[in-house]
C-alpha cells in the first residue's frame, strides 16, 4: 500500500513523480513560505506547459506520445475501478480489498510503461520490473468466482445493478488500456506481463460484475436481436 502512494504521481506526469521522489528522499521543499512556517511541495510543476512530459528515464516526449496515452488510459482505468469499488462497498461486498490491491498494481503497471527500455538504465529497469505473479493471482480469483456463477449461455449487456454496471464500465476501459499498451510491448519498450495483466484484469472485471449482480439478486440483461 505504501508503494501505491509513492507511485501515484506517475499518472499526472512522470516528471512530477521524479520531483516527489526527490522530495521524500531529501525533504526538499518546492514551495517557499516565510521563515518559521511549514513548507509543502506544489502540485503543479509547469514542466509540461509546452506540450511535453518526461518519462521515468528522463526522456522528454510530446504529451500525445503513445507512452502518455497508455499512462492516461491506465489512470482512467484505476479511477473507474475506484468508482465501482465505492458502489460495491455500499452493498457490503467482501471483494473490495481485491479492488484495492488491483489499483496499487496498476500503479506498478504505469511505472513499467513510463520506463521505455530504449532509454532506461539498469537501475530504472530493476526498479520498475513487472512480474507474472499478479497475473496468476487474477487467474485464481477468476476461477474462484466462476465456480459460483451459472454458466454463461448468452451475451451479457452491462447491467445488474450499480455495482455490476460500474464494473462493466471499468472492464471496457481496461480493454482500451490493453489496446494502448499492446504496441508498446511489441516494440520491446515494456514488459510483456503488463499486457497479460491487463488482459486478465478485463476478464476478472467481467466475472466480478456478474458475481456482484448475482450476489445482489439483480437480473443481468441479455442480448436479444431487435425485431
Amino acid at each position: 500500500m505504501a508503494r501505491c502512494v509513492q507511485l501515484r504521481g506517475l499518472f499526472r506526469t512522470v516528471a512530477c513523480l521524479r520531483s516527489l521522489q526527490t522530495f521524500h528522499r531529501q525533504e526538499k521543499s518546492y514551495a517557499t513560505k516565510s521563515e518559521g512556517e511549514s513548507r509543502i511541495p506544489k502540485i503543479y510543476t509547469k514542466t509540461g506547459d509546452k506540450g511535453f512530459s518526461s518519462t521515468f528515464t528522463g526522456e522528454r516526449r510530446p504529451k500525445e506520445d503513445h507512452i502518455f496515452e497508455a499512462l492516461g488510459t491506465t489512470d482512467e482505468l484505476s479511477s473507474a475501478i475506484g468508482l465501482a469499488r465505492e458502489f460495491c462497498i455500499e452493498k457490503g461486498h467482501s471483494f473490495t480489498d481485491q479492488l484495492d490491491k488491483i489499483q496499487c498494481v496498476l500503479q506498478d503497471v504505469g511505472s513499467n510503461i513510463a520506463t521505455p527500455r530504449s532509454s532506461a538504465r539498469e537501475s530504472h529497469i530493476t526498479k520498475t520490473k513487472f512480474s507474472s505473479q499478479p497475473v496468476a493471482e487474477l487467474e485464481s480469483w477468476i476461477d474462484s468466482y466462476t465456480d459460483e456463477l451459472p454458466p454463461l449461455t448468452n451475451f451479457i449487456l452491462p447491467s445488474g445493478g450499480r455495482s455490476s454496471a460500474a464494473l462493466h464500465v471499468a472492464r471496457a476501459v481496461c480493454r482500451r488500456a490493453e489496446r494502448c499498451v499492446a504496441p508498446i510491448i511489441r516494440s520491446g519498450e515494456a514488459d510483456p506481463d503488463v499486457g497479460k495483466y491487463l488482459n486478465r484484469l478485463s476478464d476478472y472485471l467481467f466475472t466480478l460484475a456478474r458475481f456482484a449482480a448475482v450476489t445482489e439478486g439483480n437480473e443481468e440483461k441479455i442480448y436479444r436481436r431487435p425485431e
